[in-house]
């Protein structure tokens, strides 16, 4: 009987995981982050 071996298994999916992010297309960015809502009105700044 034969025993498991968990390498070839393990080598298809890391093939399958390197070719599937080679179909990922456009720029890479890192997305902006998300403003808050500011006031219109700031208060003065604090006097020594």
């Amino acid at each position: 009987m034969r025993k498991f071996h968990p390498g070839p298994l393990l080598a298809w999916l890391l093939l399958a995981a390197v070719l599937a992010g080679c179909g990922q297309k456009g720029p890479l960015y890192l997305p902006k982050p998300q403003s808050q809502p500011s006031s219109s009105e700031q208060p003065p700044p604090a006097k020594p």
